[in-house]
């Protein structure tokens, strides 16, 4: 047994290297290798040049590592080209705010209990004071100093925080818009509309420079250069503001109107430098009772003094000291003038 078990060793180690000597040829055999899937082409296929390497990519024959051409540029090119990169990186200017031609400025202003109920009104102002219409019905500022707006019949220039209205206007309470319209160098202007707090429109009115589109203006003389009368006239009744001139240009009276009667204070003036001499107080609303004779309230001197308040309880008429020019004291009216009715167009 011990030399049987002898002999197979030799026989093992020949069948092993006979194994090595055949499948070792075999693993070292080259072939060509394609990448072309199509089987039937021949084998010269895999000889053409690869594709992957351009005559564009390469200096001289030699592949190079950047494939990017050199383009030849003049310097105004390359000025011109730095340029438009920095304009681009530029941050895009402000539009400035600007209308019917003048620079405008935003503000709002608060009023009314804090809540649902507060009104808040958006607006435009004037950036820089600009002369005014002397016969304009009236004048709309925003003072600074309270932060609302005023609303006064004589031009004022000399107050540094009466700022002139001019551009859209906004009323809202609790998110609604309630009154829109526009402003031109202080007078209402272009269309105005009131909403209530449903959005349902209430009343839509045509201003023309403060004026209601359907106004009676009477002038002085053929050429209509000097105002005698404004009569403001909405679907044909009395609305708005009303104010009668002397021939030189300055007011006589001034008031409103309001469903077809007068309401509020009326103003009956010097005739010089726009200054006050009397003021009635009539009706506080257009529904209430009509007032046939108004209340004297105050009255003015011609130096723009008061010597009558009523709500002061302040009279110095008839003292010398109050007096501007003793003697010569005039009549006081007892109302305001006769309006013309509604001319037929």
């Amino acid at each position: 047994m011990r030399i049987s078990r002898l002999w197979l060793r030799p026989l093992r180690f020949l069948c092993l290297m006979l194994v090595l000597g055949t499948l070792l040829p075999w693993a070292c055999t080259r072939k060509a290798v394609s990448f072309n899937s199509n089987p039937e082409q021949p084998a010269t296929a895999a000889l053409i040049a690869d594709t992957l390497t351009r005559t564009s990519d390469t200096l001289n024959g030699q592949p190079s590592l950047s494939t990017a051409r050199k383009v030849v540029i003049t310097k105004e090119q390359e000025r011109a080209a730095k340029d438009a990169e920095k304009e681009a990186q530029r941050k895009p200017k402000k539009k400035k705010k600007v209308f019917l031609g003048e620079k405008i400025k935003r503000a709002f202003a608060k009023s009314g209990p804090k809540g649902r109920n507060q009104i808040i009104e958006v607006f435009y102002f004037l950036k820089y004071p600009m002369p005014l219409n002397a016969y304009a019905p009236a004048h709309y500022y925003y003072d600074t100093k309270k932060r609302r707006i005023l609303k006064l019949a004589a031009v004022e220039e000399d107050e540094p925080t009466l700022k002139i209205l001019h551009g859209p206007y906004k009323k809202l309470q609790n998110n609604q818009v309630i009154e829109t319209g526009f402003y031109a160098l202080g007078t209402r202007h272009l269309r105005w509309e009131r909403f209530d707090r449903n959005g349902v429109l209430l009343s839509k009115v045509h201003y023309e420079m403060g004026f209601p589109r359907d106004a009676n203006v009477s002038y002085y003389g053929e050429d209509r250069a000097k105002i005698n009368e404004v009569v403001p006239y909405v679907n044909g009744r009395l609305e708005g503001d009303y104010a009668k001139f002397l021939d030189n240009g300055q007011p006589d009276w001034r008031g409103q109107f309001e469903n077809g009667k007068r309401v509020g204070i009326w103003t009956k003036y010097w005739g010089f430098r726009g200054r006050r001499h009397y003021e009635y107080q009539y009706a506080e609303s257009g529904y209430d009772p009509e007032v046939a004779e108004p209340e004297l309230v105050r009255e003015y001197n011609r130096n723009a003094t008061i010597i009558f308040d009523k709500e002061k309880n302040l009279d110095k008429r008839g003292q010398p000291e109050a007096e501007d020019r003793p003697g010569m004291r005039r009549p006081v009216p007892r109302a305001a003038p006769k309006v013309s009715p509604k001319r037929a167009k």
